[in-house]
């Protein structure tokens, strides 16, 4: 336990540095940016209007915002390694290396939950600036799909360190992640495909399939994408992790 400790410590330490966590508070940021700046006539009444700002606000954050976060953060808890030599220097202390790829999961995760987190409270801001009623707020659905959008952007985090650590280029990864999140917009409209794809799931996890958006792999239930979320989380983690148990050094 104190080796794990250790390691996470050591991990958010590094991250912290870079200063790329600051992404954790821009990008809350700029989605609250967008609700102010959005028409609310046409969003309905009490929860009804919740709702579509969730909607309103969760598009570019979800869409755009979760998963480029996702794959900067993933890229940055190795960018120490891949200078210098450093992942033969890691790699040959008598460090587990369980510990060690858990602790940079884990950083990740919690990076994306600090967005979340600041999300959410952008959005009750948002929504009471506006001048909605906070007692009409449904609760239930903001909380279910907020936390949905966090355990969505999981499979993407373990799939981005898995290549982070398997290649040896700080930036490939990151050209990687960008080039694959750029149509989400076109893959969340197949039912087919869109439930698979990593880079658009939160957005399916995050906006409420209301409001005109029961199209495509919007139409999937939340609970049929969140086993999907769960299985892809499994198989990313369990292949990543054990590529990098049997890494040389």
């Amino acid at each position: 336990m104190t080796t794990w400790i250790a390691a996470l410590r050591s991990e958010r330490i590094k991250l912290g540095r870079s200063q790329v966590l600051l992404l954790a508070v821009f990008a809350p940021l700029l989605s609250v940016l967008i609700g102010l700046l959005s028409n609310m006539n046409n969003l309905g009444t009490g929860a009804e209007a919740w709702e579509g700002l969730l909607l309103v606000m969760a598009m570019f954050h979800a869409m755009f915002f979760l998963p480029m976060m996702t794959g900067i953060f993933s890229a940055f808890v190795c960018r120490y390694e891949h200078a210098g030599g450093g992942w033969k220097q890691i790699l040959s202390l008598p460090v587990s290396r369980t510990a060690l790829y858990m602790a940079k999961l884990l950083t990740v995760a919690g990076a994306l939950a600090l967005a979340q987190i600041l999300f959410s409270i952008g959005l009750l801001v948002v929504g009471m600036v506006k001048g909605m009623d906070i007692g009409s707020v449904p609760w239930g659905v903001l909380g279910t799909r907020l936390l949905s959008g966090f355990i969505a952007c999981l499979p993407l985090a373990a799939l981005q360190l898995f290549v982070s650590t398997m290649w040896s280029s700080f930036a490939a990864p990151l050209v990687l992640n960008m080039i694959f999140t750029v149509p989400n917009i076109l893959i969340a409209n197949s039912a087919t495909v869109g439930p698979y794809y990593p880079w658009v799931q939160p957005m399916l996890a995050m906006i409420p399939n209301s409001g005109g958006y029961d199209f495509g792999a919007f139409s999937l239930p939340l609970e049929n994408l969140m086993v999907t979320v769960v299985g892809s989380f499994v198989l990313f983690l369990a292949a990543g992790l054990i590529y990098f148990v049997r890494k040389p050094v």
